[in-house]
C-alpha cells in the first residue's frame, strides 16, 4: 500500500524497512509524547526508549500480525499508524488501531484521518472487518475518530496516566468495516 500527495506519502513498512526507520519512528513518538500525546508514555520519554518501544514491534511485522503504516515528506518520518491483528482463535475478523501518531509540524492538515483511513483499508485488506481502539478522552484523537465514523463505546474514568502523571479518562471506540 502506497499513497502519494504533495505533502505525505503514506506506505506500509517491511520489517526490514522498519527496522532502518527506526530512528525516524522514534522521533515522532517522542515529538507526540512531548505535545502531551497520551500513547503510553509520560513526560521526559526519551528517544533511546522510543527505538526501544519500535524495535520491539519488529517481529510482530515480520510474522504479518502487525502492520505500521507511516506518512513520509522528504524521506522523513510525519505520522504512524499501527494495525494489529487479533490472535485469539474466535477473533480472525478483529484489529486494534494504534499508535497514531501526527508529527507536531505536520498536524492540521488532514494526516490523520488519512492514517486513519490507510489503516482502515490495511485491516480490510488482511480479512479485518472489525477495529478497536482507545483514546484519550476529548484529545484530539477522540474527536477524530468520532468525525471519522467510529461508534464510542464509553468511557474508563482514570484509565492511564497523561504525559503530565495525572489520571485520564480513555474512550473506546469501534468501527465495521467492509460488508460484514
Amino acid at each position: 500500500m502506497t499513497e502519494t500527495r504533495p505533502d505525505a506519502t503514506l506506505r506500509s513498512l517491511s520489517h526490514a524497512e522498519a527496522e532502518a526507520a527506526l530512528d525516524g519512528l522514534a522521533e515522532v513518538l517522542v515529538d507526540a509524547v512531548e505535545h502531551g500525546a497520551s500513547v503510553n508514555f509520560l513526560a521526559g520519554f526519551r528517544h533511546d526508549e522510543a527505538v526501544a518501544f519500535w524495535r520491539g514491534q519488529l517481529q510482530a511485522i515480520a510474522e504479518g500480525k502487525r502492520a505500521l503504516i507511516v506518512a513520509e515528506t522528504g524521506g522523513r518520518v510525519v505520522g504512524t499508524v499501527v494495525v494489529t491483528h487479533a490472535h485469539q482463535p474466535n477473533q480472525p475478523h478483529r484489529a486494534d488501531v494504534g499508535k497514531m501518531l501526527v508529527h507536531s509540524s505536520m498536524r492540521r492538515r488532514g494526516l490523520g484521518r488519512r492514517l486513519l483511513a490507510a489503516a482502515e483499508a490495511e485491516a480490510l485488506a488482511s480479512g479485518r472487518t472489525l477495529l478497536v481502539l482507545d483514546t484519550e478522552t476529548d484529545s484530539a484523537g477522540h474527536r477524530l475518530y468520532a468525525a471519522c465514523g467510529w461508534i464510542e463505546v464509553g468511557t474508563i474514568p482514570g484509565f492511564a496516566l497523561s504525559t503530565t502523571g495525572e489520571p485520564s479518562g480513555a474512550t473506546i471506540f469501534y468501527k465495521r468495516i467492509g460488508n460484514d
